[in-house]
Order: C-alpha cells, then sequence, then structure tokens
C-alpha cells in the first residue's frame, strides 16, 4: 500500500457523515461544551471527511473520534496487542526514528505523514506491519489499518483547538510513549 492511500479518503466506501455527525459525537462525550468555532467547525468537516468512510455507523465514528481525544500511553502499553506489535522486529527502531523526526515542531499533515513514513521505509528497509503498526500504536494508540492514519492525520490540526478535553498532538503523544517504555 502506498503512503498516498494511508492520507485520503477510502475510495470504494461511501462516507454517510458529515460535519453535523462529528459535531453532535463530540457534544455527547462532552469534548465539545461550547461553541463551535469556525476552526471547530472546520475541524469537524475534515473528520467527517477522514474519519466517515471508514465508519460502518455512529458508534464506529465515535470510536475512531475517541482515539483523536483520548490518549494514555501507560494505559495503551498494558495491552496485549501493544507488547506484540514491541516485540516485533525492529518496532523499536521505528518508534526511535519517528521521535526524532517528530521532534522537528512542524505540525503533522498529510505531507510530513508522507515524508515519515518514506524516511522509515528508506532508512530502515522496512514495509507493511513492520512499519505501521508500531507507527499507529505509538500515535492512534492502537495498531490496526490504514483508517488509524487518518486519525494521526487529525491529531495536530485539533491539538491546538479549544475542546473541553485536550488532545495531545503527534509530538506529544510519541514523547508520552517513549518515556512510558520500559
Amino acid at each position: 500500500m502506498s503512503s498516498i492511500e494511508h492520507v485520503h479518503p477510502h475510495p470504494s466506501r461511501e462516507n454517510v457523515f458529515g460535519s453535523n455527525d462529528v459535531l453532535s459525537i463530540l457534544r455527547q462525550r462532552a469534548w465539545l461544551t461550547d461553541g463551535p468555532t469556525p476552526e471547530q467547525l472546520v475541524f469537524c468537516e475534515h473528520a467527517a471527511l477522514l474519519l466517515g468512510p471508514h465508519a460502518d455507523d455512529s458508534p464506529g465514528l465515535e470510536e475512531l473520534l475517541t482515539l483523536v481525544f483520548h490518549y494514555d500511553a501507560v494505559e495503551i502499553l498494558q495491552s496485549t496487542d501493544a507488547h506484540a506489535v514491541l516485540s516485533r522486529y525492529s518496532a523499536r527502531d521505528v518508534l526511535r526514528e519517528l521521535a526524532f523526526f517528530l521532534l522537528q515542531p512542524t505540525p503533522f499533515d498529510s505531507d510530513r505523514f508522507k515524508e515519515v513514513v518514506t524516511l522509515l521505509k528508506n532508512k530502515l528497509e522496512l514495509r507493511g506491519r513492520d512499519l505501521f503498526y508500531p507507527l499507529r500504536l505509538a500515535l492512534a494508540g492502537r495498531p490496526g489499518e490504514g483508517e488509524l492514519d487518518r486519525v494521526i492525520l487529525l491529531l495536530d490540526e485539533a491539538a491546538p483547538l479549544p475542546f473541553a478535553v485536550s488532545v495531545k498532538s503527534a509530538r506529544t503523544r510519541i514523547v508520552e510513549f517513549c518515556a512510558s517504555l520500559d
């Protein structure tokens, strides 16, 4: 799968969700108590565009949004899935290189995502799960498929916005994740 496929909506699934669906979930979960501001509305539109094609229903969309709004590295590292991912060949190398990359203060958007994937592929000569599962675990909070890449793309967009809960940026997440490793 090319890095371009990781950053665009899923082409074969219809998106039945819009910004109002995202806004409704944000209000129900008390992630948004005021507003919304114009910037939050833009975020809702972008979240619906990126996550909508990967959600079968409203609970599925809520589950993906939860990955944006809730992140606890200690909790993540206690899971069996995390142990399985971290025991794989070069998982810690992926995390180390990702951390070095994210220490740069540039927002982690689609272009930066493609850049880090290309860098990791070339430097570590990894592909597939060996590359993407540690990256997704550290930034989205769980290993999995391409829908998690869309969650990752929303982090730095949501982090500076005035939500009722603080959204951790990609940089904050990798620092917290690495600090929580034993």
